[in-house]
């Protein structure tokens, strides 16, 4: 029996089987032979022992009538289930159990001695709330949803971790006040409900031991070893930072529970399709190995060692499994590849590929030391995760193309001309202090005490406004092909048009839900292996041959499919961006009129800058705190006349998207540093990384105590943290309401507390849009286009 009690509960327990024996007392009465006399006769059985009905409190009585207990239980434990069902006498949360089933037994035993049964995830703090929420549920009759799903996680006899999901049933509890109990109101309730981590509230409401837990519950496991390992994964392989990845033990362990083979191990190599070679990811080498790349970091597809083995890979994109190696190595011509495999003790491997839109990302690699432990039958389950893997490795791409573009940009394009002159200074040092026998060390940039001001205008809605529009171009393929299949002439081979026309009325009515990961993958590759081929294969009447002509006129080049949609939002996403960057880089002409500063802008789904502004920046000048208020209205102005482009833009865009507006005020001065080995600028210093880390989260935060974000389409939202920013803001904002740019409301909240910050508050306010605000003149979209090309 096992034993853990948090330190605290609000609990006194005490394990009963009134209940029971009360329902046995009815049978008993009844006149169906059989059933009143086995009542009967565990009546008189337990007759002897009042503490099943009055409490049981010494834990050794129930070791002591183990025997007992099962009878009395026997009704809620069929003997002919035991092997079969996972389940025990149990208090909820508590870790009491006893009289298992024998297969809950054996799985105890499978774990071994030293094994103890705790539930996954969960604390004391959760412990004590969860059981309070219990005494709302059931005595205050509150619809408290509390219960998140939980698990055991217990390994089986060989080392592989299982997931088992718990599920109790309390219908034999009772929940009663004792004498020190609180009585509480619907007050009080509502401030428990509304402060969830606050331990103190709770223990003041129910203090410890103030109410009684009368009789015993029912634990039933079942085993989700396979779903609750795909979700770790799932959340492992999706965190946002690839850094973040968990490291190759955790993830070869999430693998052992799904494929349920002890020795697995994992591997991965990225795919490049510009050079054609397979490649180790550095950025992943303390997390995922390589089997087939173990000592090289790259090796070409078409090389000798892959010989013909990994042709149907590359070609047909489907996995390569050997499940006996050394019969491999003994039958197949690439006798090298095999006898690398043996080399690590290799019995049995799958080589997966990792695929999205067609295209080979890499390739995943599950090897076994023991003979046909995978093989082309288990190898289906990488169907289960590969769609993480495609996610991931599709984020570590674009993560690199990224870095690769910022490398580029810093390395290639011009240092701004605020701070050249510094760079300028220790180039000249370079130059005129080189000694041949003795190298120079650089000296680093840094500005002192300068104002950084940090602003963004967004496009809302980005991803849902993406998979709108693949979604419609799905539809669209689709019910076009549709038609073309409706004016089949009526003696083609219409029993597989039949067929066809119903899978394809299929996939465009589970367009109407919510787009899945392989979705948009799934129904290409359909449309190109079963559709295209029936298509360009079938002689038809002249006016359907039309209808295919135009068709196949349709699809894009690059993708084959229909991408009128996506590319009007593309088209959208690249004139929005271009526009309003060319307004902020036009009025930063004139902003450094106002005194010397440094400027950086990104272009992601919207815009982005950056402003430093301070006396180290241009010591030739000098400095007053006026010149940070007038950057900072600058600024504000700024926006609202980006905003007002935008509004000027809907018009004439192909696909409508709105944007939010914000600005990030930081009072305190820092110091920037440019990084040689990054070759960019920085924040410097631990405690100034603070606002870079207000910086990276704030756009995606909700105003406290609610689920709305802070930014909204039209508005522009200011976030500060004291007084005096306050203040100096509200000022601009009327000033700009004199003006007739902003609107007269102003919305005035606090921001929710992010990770490592809190206190934010924010200010928003309404553009106003109109002609008489706007100064561009009236463009068409072709207009857009031909300036956008």
């Amino acid at each position: 029996m096992d034993r853990h009690v948090p330190k605290e509960s609000p609990f006194e327990t005490i394990i009963s089987f009134h209940k029971l024996i009360e329902s046995f007392e009815q049978i008993a009465l009844s006149d169906v032979d059989y059933r009143s006399n086995y009542a009967k006769a565990i009546l008189k059985e337990i007759e002897a022992f009042p503490e099943f009905r009055t409490g049981i409190r010494d834990l050794a009585f129930i070791k002591k009538n183990e025997a007992l207990i099962k009878n009395i239980a026997a009704d809620l434990f069929p003997t002919a289930l035991t092997h079969n069902e996972i389940k025990a006498i149990t208090i909820p949360f508590q870790n009491i159990s006893f009289n298992y089933t024998e297969r809950f037994k054996k799985i105890l035993r499978n774990a071994g001695d030293e094994f103890y049964m705790e539930i996954r995830d969960f604390d004391d703090h959760q412990f004590y709330i969860n059981n309070c929420c219990l005494i709302l549920s059931s005595y205050y009759k509150q619809n408290i949803d509390f219960n998140k799903i939980f698990f055991y996680d217990i390994p089986d006899e060989n080392g592989i971790e299982k997931h088992y999901r718990i599920m109790y049933n309390a219908d034999f509890m009772e929940i009663t006040p004792s004498e020190n109990s609180v009585s509480l109101t619907q007050d009080d309730i509502d401030q428990l409900i509304d402060n969830y981590n606050d331990i103190d509230l709770w223990k003041s409401k129910f203090p410890p031991g103030s109410w009684i837990l009368k009789g015993f519950g029912i634990v039933s496991l079942f085993d989700a070893t396979t779903e609750s390992a795909i979700s770790n994964l799932k959340s492992n392989l999706l965190k946002p930072d690839t850094k973040t990845v968990a490291s190759n033990d955790i993830i070869e362990n999430i693998f052992k529970s799904i494929f349920k083979i002890p020795d697995l191990k994992v591997g991965f190599i990225i795919y490049n399709p510009e050079e054609e070679k397979f490649i180790r990811p550095v950025k992943f080498d303390n997390q995922l190995q390589s089997f087939l790349l173990s000592t090289d970091q790259e090796v070409e597809c078409k090389n000798a060692f892959f010989g013909c083995s990994f042709e149907n890979l590359l070609d047909n994109k489907e996995p390569f499994v050997i499940s006996n190696v050394i019969k491999f190595t003994e039958e197949s011509p690439n006798k090298r590849l095999g006898e690398h495999l043996l080399k690590q003790n290799i019995q049995s491997c799958v080589f997966a590929p990792v695929i999205k839109d067609g295209h080979l990302l890499g390739v995943m690699e599950l090897v076994s030391e023991a003979p046909r432990a995978l093989n082309t039958v288990n190898a289906t389950k990488l169907d289960l995760v590969l769609p993480y893997l495609i996610d991931t490795i599709d984020r570590y791409n674009t993560d690199m193309q990224n870095q690769v573009e910022a490398i580029i940009q810093r390395e290639y394009t011009t240092i701004h001309p605020s701070v050249y002159w510094k760079f300028k200074k220790e180039s000249q040092n370079y130059f005129q202090n080189t000694n041949p026998t003795k190298d120079y060390i650089f000296k680093e940039i840094v500005f002192k005490n300068v104002f950084p001001l940090y602003g963004q205008i967004d496009i809302k809605g980005s991803s849902e406004h993406r998979n709108d529009t693949v979604r419609r171009d799905l539809k669209n393929q689709l019910s076009t092909i549709l038609e073309i299949f409706e004016n089949q002439k009526p003696n083609s081979n219409l029993m597989l048009l039949e067929q066809r026309k119903f899978e394809l009325e299929s996939l465009r009515d589970e367009l109407d839900q919510p787009l899945k990961a392989d979705t948009e993958q799934y129904i290409q590759r359909y449309i190109e292996e079963e559709i295209h081929p029936i298509l360009k294969n079938t002689k038809d009447t002249a006016i359907n041959q039309k209808l295919e002509e135009e068709y196949f006129a349709s699809l894009d080049e690059k993708t084959g499919m229909f991408y009128q949609e996506r590319k009007k939002f593309d088209n959208a996403m690249s004139i929005i961006n271009k526009k309003l960057a060319s307004v902020l880089d036009k009025k930063q002409v004139e902003a450094q009129q106002i005194y010397p500063h440094y400027y950086e802008r990104f272009k992601t789904d919207g815009v982005e800058h950056n402003l430093y502004i301070g006396a180290s920046i241009a010591p030739t000048k000098p400095f007053d705190i006026m010149y940070l208020h007038n950057l900072r209205l600058w600024q504000l102005q700024t926006l609202c006349e980006m905003e007002l482009e935008h509004h000027q833009l809907k018009e004439s865009l192909p696909y409508e998207l709105d944007v939010t507006s914000l600005i990030l005020v930081f009072s305190s001065a820092l110091s920037i540093r440019f990084r040689m080995d990054e070759k960019r600028f920085d924040v410097d210093g631990t405690y100034n990384a603070r606002y870079e880390v207000v910086k990276k989260r704030i756009d995606k935060a909700n105003i406290k105590g609610s689920r709305e974000r802070i930014t909204e389409k039209e508005k522009i939202t200011i976030v500060y943290s004291q007084n005096s920013e306050e203040a100096e803001y509200l000022k601009y904002i009327k000033y700009l309401q004199h003006k007739k740019i902003l609107e007269p409301s102003i919305e005035q909240f606090e921001v929710e507390d992010l990770q490592g910050v809190s206190g934010l508050r924010a200010i928003r306010v309404k553009v106003i849009n109109n002609i008489a605000n706007a100064t561009a003149k009236k463009i068409t979209y072709q207009d857009l286009l031909d300036e956008l090309n």
